[in-house]
């Protein structure tokens, strides 16, 4: 067994000294975790093909409204031109990394640090690019799937605003929810594809409240058992540590901006467009870097809803 400097000795013994013990690397890296990326599961992404390089522009074309009208026999008939509007797509924002090293220790080390770089810019490019969106869309939704008068029919859900959030509990959480889902009804979206955010502690108090009922997600076990949340009503929930917070001027509280809506509503494009080696101009040494390209746009403010929430 080789001597160590720091493994207890009795008093008075002379070692050998720190310099005849060699460090030893692990050739295994320290895990690392990551938040969890949810924007393949909330936007679409009919439109990425389309995608040449930073500053393009996509025009995507609305189905327009054709009226209708009751008939009777012998009346004039007054004919509609349609008009097509269309919304932009615009891909005009980037994220970039660039990493270094010296040939030296690229030749003396036992990892390819490289490939364990680039895939942690993987992952924090997605992490930026969701802040980029969870921080924007909140500001795009339509007027009538949020606020203290939510409801396209209604008028009078409750889904909190600023001086007045919602206090989450989890004897009301599931009710919230409820009124979510039912938003979205009065605006005619589809069961299918509709999808829900919500910050972790929220997530607890739905495993804290009647949720842990078998019956009401329609699981074969209860959520207090395996830790997923799954579906609630016609959602599927997800769990985000990137939504965005603002402290309430009125109540002084974090408040959080949760999401809901159909995938139709959120359109998202974006191409990796660049990942290269370079040899280092004034320097012996290897640089490797990468840039993300991407754009995102509500196409639908309709298809998205906000509540306005706190502990």
């Amino acid at each position: 067994m080789a001597a160590n400097s720091t493994f207890p000795a009795v008093p008075g013994y002379k070692s050998l000294g720190a310099g005849t013990i060699p460090k030893e690397y692990s050739p295994k890296l320290e895990d690392k975790f990551y938040q969890k990326c949810i924007l393949p599961y909330i936007a679409n992404t009919d439109h990425e093909d389309e995608i040449r390089e930073q500053g393009d522009k996509v025009y995507i074309r609305k189905i327009p409204t054709v009226n209708t009208f009751y008939y009777t026999k012998g009346m004039k008939i007054d004919y509609q031109r349609p008009n097509v509007d269309s919304t932009e797509l615009i891909i005009d924002k980037g994220v970039g990394w660039a990493c270094a090293i010296d040939r030296v220790e690229q030749w003396q080390t036992d990892i390819d640090y490289f490939d364990v770089w680039a895939d942690d810019a993987s992952h924090q490019t997605k992490i930026k690019v969701e802040l980029d969106i969870f921080t924007n869309i909140p500001a795009m939704v339509d007027p009538l799937n949020q606020g203290l008068t939510a409801g396209n029919i209604s008028h009078d859900i409750n889904l909190g605003a600023l001086n007045t959030p919602i206090q989450i509990t989890k004897n009301n959480v599931l009710d919230y929810i409820l009124d979510s889902g039912t938003v979205c009804d009065e605006y005619n979206l589809p069961q299918t594809g509709r999808w829900l955010i919500i910050p972790a502690w929220m997530a607890a108090m739905c495993k804290k409240s009647d949720l842990a009922k078998v019956f009401v997600t329609g699981d074969s076990i209860s959520p207090l058992r395996n830790g997923h949340i799954g579906n609630i009503d016609t959602f599927e929930v997800y769990v985000s540590n990137l939504l965005s917070t603002v402290t309430d001027p009125t109540t002084h509280t974090t408040c959080f901006n949760v999401m809901f809506g159909h995938k139709s509503g959120l359109t998202f494009a974006g191409q990796s467009i660049n990942m290269e080696m370079l040899l280092g101009e004034s320097s012996y040494g290897t640089l490797v870097r990468g840039l993300q390209i991407y754009g995102y746009n509500v196409i639908k403010p309709d298809a998205l809803g906000l509540m306005y929430v706190t502990r």
